[in-house]
């Protein structure tokens, strides 16, 4: 007797069960009320389609052999070579292959049953198509004959290639003489050997393809994994290269951040970053503009950038950046890996044109892609599978790799997606040299999924993985002749502060260059700092002695800084020395500037300090600015922000919940379990209902708490909704009864006015057997 899907369900553990779930998540949304929705689900053709998404080439190879084989309807075969599934699908599949296949679609739910009898789900006839392996429909007449032998020993040389084409797949083909008489296709047409479907298309019978295909009616079939170009190489090297990348991303980030902190950056009015300012970006981040799209992604999907809630709304950073910012670097990597491996979005789709020809922008609609981040993840997963420090080849054959494990998924971007994937992983240190660094494995561990409460919060593990590929941070630097000074490393935190204030970027790599120049030298001393606290820090911090050429800058730099003194009237200039506030007032910007003397050593503007001292510093002067006490402070651009899309005050921060997919595949199969046993209950008790009114309900009630027996019961919850539980009374009154769930063990209560029917439980009708089955 054939065995229905749900039954041969309930035969499984809860770990089986669990494992589907996790398998096809589409199954547990909503959460199915019993074992028989289940089975029900599991039959739908939308579901059984995104299953077969998931599966690999061996195991299609199998399914198709099953839907050749009518597995739907009457159970087949896998055992015996030769015949059955087996004879389907040649000599070139051998049994533990076959196993393989089976395996992984009974995991799913596709096919059940034990190996002599398999059988399949219906609609994965549908999914798989109207030419399984590559064969049409059966056909009437001289190709379902006895005489077909004769018939393909008689054509000739013209018409045979034609079958031979149409024998590999597609079986159908278009063709001028489809509709006539003349050349190899009317010819064939007329014997019976191919079938009209149309006036232009012409199909080869199935019979015909399987007797020229012989004992391979599936045709030549290699299910072995493709064979791709493997290298080893040292772990350190992998995460040392990885650290490098790392950092370098961090570097670029932070540019852009300033930038986008100084600039105005306009949200285009049909959303997303202009393509004029995408440039703009690239060249303030040092980099091209591919990576600079990937920074603008990975730092919106962070929290780090957004969008002003103004008439006319800008890019800015958010104040989220401002504690992010003052974490150790490992840190801040974390959150930004983290955020890129969840993105939803095809940062690589940034300058290509949509289906209207409008170019897709950065922080637009067009790169969102929902399974962006399941394919991402997928990418990854495949180089994990390798040995620590071994690489593919090339993206092109992981991309051969990955079409062999899901042949099904990726759509027509698939390959493309493979090569992005591969190339923002190296930008942000997650790959290096075509291999996943340890980082990287460890961002791909479920248990480092971001929490929503918390997007800038770094996982310890993750940070730690960085930490340790990092090389020790240098506390020293080589100071040169030709101002520039030469970080042999990566610098330590406040030493990398310090040489941020004092001096520019000019080149970075695995040694940074930085160069000492009059605007740095001001810029450290409108901080603040003294002429002897520059040369205190570069003494103490240079492993060569400072060269004179530095030691002059600098004093000459201190000497004319703070001379003429900046304070808010709106705003005041003050100086000791008379003669140069006289010169300041004869330059041609003191007319712009609106500047006035007050008194000998004071002169007033109606502008802005700041716009004031920028304008003398044009003109040549070194002002500096002062507070109410004449102490020197600096008035540079602290930038702009916005408040950030997630708000962590509106989240309960210190309630955590453990909704991992695992617990909660673990908690819908007791669920199942118990709906299962509560559908047994129902059906037992359908035909000994009592409508019994208020009165009686209340006097079954009490007669189940005296005698301790276990009642189901029907009725109607405070939305009109009908519902049922099998419980064991403990207590009637009040307007209420309370017992024990016989299915859960919780304590439930319901009021006596809404119960509908009770029906007295036999023992053991709480198991599901002798019910009507659905059949898969």
């Amino acid at each position: 007797m054939q065995t229905s899907l749900v039954e041969w369900l309930r035969g499984q553990d809860d770990g089986f069960l669990a494992a589907l779930l996790r398998a096809r998540p589409d199954l547990a949304v909503p959460p199915p009320g019993d074992l028989t929705v289940l089975a029900t689900r599991a039959s739908i053709r939308a579901s059984v389609q995104r299953a077969c998404e998931d599966l690999g080439t061996v195991a299609l190879t199998v399914l198709d052999a099953l839907v050749l084989a009518t597995a739907w309807g009457t159970p087949v075969d896998a055992t015996t070579p030769g015949a059955g599934l087996r004879g389907w699908l040649g000599p070139d599949v051998d049994a533990a292959t076959v196993a393989e296949g089976l395996t992984a679609l009974r995991d799913r739910a596709l096919v059940w049953g034990p190996d002599d009898a398999v059988s399949l789900v219906p609609a994965a006839a549908d999914v798989v198509g109207p030419w399984p392996a590559g064969l049409g429909a059966p056909a009437t007449g001289p190709a379902a004959s006895s005489e077909l032998d004769t018939l393909l020993a008689e054509v000739g040389e013209d018409e045979r290639k034609v079958l031979d084409v149409l024998a590999q797949g597609p079986p159908v083909g278009r063709s001028r003489n489809a509709n006539g008489s003349a050349g190899p296709v009317g010819s064939l047409l007329d014997k019976g050997l191919l079938v009209r479907r149309d006036a232009d298309t012409v199909e080869l019978p199935r019979q015909v393809a399987l007797a020229l295909r012989g004992d391979r009616p599936m045709g030549p079939l290699d299910l072995s994994r493709p064979d791709v170009p493997l290298r080893a190489r040292e772990t350190s090297v992998v995460d040392g290269t990885g650290a490098g990348a790392a950092l370098e991303f961090l570097r670029r980030t932070d540019l852009l951040l300033e930038w986008l902190a100084r600039e105005s950056v306009p949200v285009l009015r049909s959303g997303g970053f202009g393509v004029r300012e995408l440039k703009r970006a690239a060249k303030a981040a040092d980099t091209d503009e591919p990576t600079a799209a990937l920074i603008l992604e990975v730092l919106y999907a962070a929290d780090l950038v957004g969008a002003t809630e103004s008439v006319t709304p800008e890019w800015l950073p958010t104040t989220t950046w401002d504690v992010w910012g003052t974490g150790p670097e490992e840190s801040r990597w974390a959150v930004l890996a983290q955020a890129w491996l969840e993105l939803p979005r095809l940062p690589g789709l940034v300058g290509r044109r949509d289906e209207t020809g409008k170019p897709i922008t950065a922080l637009s609609d067009g790169p969102r892609r929902p399974p962006a981040a399941r394919d991402r993840r997928r990418v990854l997963d495949a180089l994990a599978d390798l040995a620590p420090g071994t690489s593919v080849g090339s993206p092109e054959d992981l991309a051969r790799l990955l079409a062999w494990h899901a042949p099904r998924r990726g759509g027509r971007l698939r390959d493309e997606t493979v090569g992005w994937t591969v190339a923002e992983a190296t930008a942000i240190g997650v790959v290096a040299l075509d291999a996943l660094t340890t980082a990287g494995r460890v961002l791909l561990d479920p248990a480092l999924r971001p929490d929503p409460a918390h997007p800038t919060r770094h996982p310890t593990e993750l940070a730690a993985a960085l930490h340790a590929a990092l090389p020790a941070p240098v506390e020293e630097i080589l100071l040169q002749a030709d101002l520039t000074a030469v970080a042999p490393g990566r610098l330590s935190a406040d030493l990398a502060h310090e040489l941020a204030i004092l001096a520019e970027v000019e080149s970075a790599g695995g040694a940074t260059v930085y160069r000492f120049t009059e605007r740095s030298l001001r810029r450290a001393l409108d901080t603040g700092r003294t002429a002897d606290d520059v040369r205190a820090i570069l003494e103490a911090r240079s492993r060569t002695p400072v060269p004179q050429t530095l030691t002059y800058l600098v004093d000459d730099v201190a000497r004319r800084h703070g001379r003429l003194r900046g304070g808010a009237v709106s705003c005041f200039l003050r100086s000791d020395d008379e003669v140069l506030l006289s010169e300041v007032l004869a330059h041609s910007a003191a007319e712009e500037l609106g500047l006035r003397r007050i008194a000998p050593t004071v002169m007033v503007s109606s502008l802005p300090l700041a716009e004031v001292l920028d304008g003398l510093r044009a003109a040549g002067f070194s002002p500096a600015a002062e507070d109410a006490g004449g102490a020197v402070v600096d008035l540079g651009p602290k930038g702009r922000r916005t408040e950030p899309r997630l708000r962590r005050g509106t989240r309960d921060a210190g309630r955590v919940v453990d909704r991992s997919p695992t617990n909660r595949a673990e908690e819908l199969v007791e669920r199942l379990r118990a709906g299962d046993r509560l559908a047994g209950v129902r059906d037992s008790v359908a035909g000994r209902r009592e409508l019994t009114g208020a009165t009686g309900n209340l006097a079954s009630l009490q007669e189940a708490v005296r005698e301790g027996r276990t009642v189901w019961i029907g009725y109607v919850d405070a939305h009109g909704v009908a519902g049922d539980r099998v419980l064991a009374p403990v207590s009637v009154g009040g307007g209420y009864v309370e017992g024990r769930d016989a299915l859960d063990g919780e304590l439930r209560r319901i009021q006596l006015h809404r119960i509908t029917s009770i029906a007295p439980v036999d023992a053991g009708a709480e198991q599901p057997a002798g019910r009507d089955q659905a059949r898969g």
